[in-house]
């Protein structure tokens, strides 16, 4: 099971938290103050933090991570490995009052989804890293993942992975195709399908479904895609909204379609050819989860050396290997095309790993959710789905 679908049920409520809501005040840094005293020459080790699941592990023994292992031998650095994150908000709880009190986390590189990110580029917690020390990042970073609305040139963030929220069906089961959202609205699949209940994660590809631009969609567009579901929970035709459930759900047969990830998809047709995953013709959301440094954070030119060495096309490929989400550097689709194994090999083509020019313009990254929406917002979409 990957990591982002065993992980996304805690989060399920969250969407609505802010600083405010952790009973604290929102605490903007300026540029000036971000930085701290960095011990990288003479202090060779670096704290990373990321989510479970989401690295390259040894077959014979999951405590070591091949990919770090080799960054260490290259370089020297020493990298203490948490996996500490398991959501967004709970995570951002956690250090945020350090952060706000311009104190370090005790992390040098965090990895946040791309609407978390915003929340820390916004309020100044994370520093601007040096592009001319990461040549790697400069040279092959997927274009499409270049400059998003919230961190333009990302300069304040590097994708880690990335993926899709799309579609996923039973073709067999249902016994047709499913090319559109409107799809789902099918009489014959009146209480067979389910939505993800996160709003971060939901309203994109509802909206797209309703032919918004979700790069500048507005607040009109928010609601009339609540009517529309507030709709479809009244008249049963949504089943239930979910965090990781909708996998089990889908592998069973209680449900024929659903919102759903690609890398989750992936791991599911390994056991269940049946199972497609479909990027709808009006399109689907493109997210990220992100590398960031915090502020003051006390090895940063290490976390820069870390965050490039991932960026290495052989690099980028293994790790592509092991977690199937869309990698964020195409490049790495010829290195795994060229390996001698075909099932790695095969990785190379898959669409949801390396997505083809067709799929490609299909997709888009939705404007985030500002501060001043997402409390309204959260609680409206909350009081839908139940939380």
């Amino acid at each position: 099971m990957s990591r982002r679908s065993l992980l996304r049920a805690f989060g399920a409520g969250a969407a609505g938290v802010t600083l405010a809501g952790c009973g604290v005040p929102a605490a903007y840094v300026k540029p000036g103050d971000r930085a701290g005293r960095d011990s990288s020459a003479s202090d060779h080790t670096l704290h990373f933090a990321n989510w479970p699941l989401y690295i390259d592990t040894d077959d014979e023994d999951e405590s070591r991570r091949p990919t770090l292992d080799a960054f260490s031998k290259r370089t020297g650095i020493s990298v203490t490995y948490t996996e500490e994150i398991n959501d967004n908000d709970e995570f951002f709880g956690k250090i945020s009052p350090a952060l706000m009190n311009h104190q370090r986390t005790g992390r040098d590189l965090i990895v946040m989804s791309d609407w978390m990110a915003a929340r820390f580029v916004r309020l100044g917690w994370v520093q601007e890293m040096d592009r001319a020390e990461q040549p790697n990042v400069t040279k092959y970073l997927d274009p499409q993942l270049r400059s998003p609305a919230f961190d333009r040139g990302r300069t304040h963030s590097v994708p880690w992975q990335s993926g899709i929220t799309g579609i996923a069906y039973n073709r067999k089961k249902l016994g047709r195709e499913i090319r559109h959202m409107s799809d789902l609205w099918a009489h014959d699949l009146r209480g067979k399908v389910t939505l993800l209940s996160g709003l971060d994660e939901s309203f994109a590809l509802l909206m797209q479904g309703n032919g918004v631009d979700i790069t500048r969609w507005q607040r009109d567009d928010f609601y009339d895609m609540c009517d529309q579901v507030e709709k479809l929970v009244r008249t049963k035709h949504i089943r239930r909204f979910t965090g990781n459930d909708y996998i089990k759900d889908l592998s069973t047969g209680d449900v024929l379609a659903c919102q759903a990830y690609s890398g989750d998809v992936i791991q599911l047709q390994a056991d269940n050819p049946e199972i497609e995953f479909v990027v709808p013709e009006e399109g689907a959301e493109l997210w990220a989860e992100s590398l960031m440094i915090p502020n003051l954070a006390g090895h940063k030119r290490n976390a820069e050396r870390l965050v490039d060495y991932y960026y290495e096309p052989e690099v980028a490929a293994e790790l592509a290997t092991w977690v199937n989400y869309v990698c964020p550097v195409p490049a790495a689709r010829e290195v795994l095309a060229s390996a001698k194994d075909e099932e790695t090999a095969a990785l190379a083509e898959d669409p949801l790993i390396f997505p083809d020019d067709a799929m490609r313009k299909r997709l888009a990254i939705a404007r985030d959710i500002t501060s001043e929406e997402r409390t309204e917002f959260a609680k409206k979409w909350n009081s839908i789905v139940g939380l």
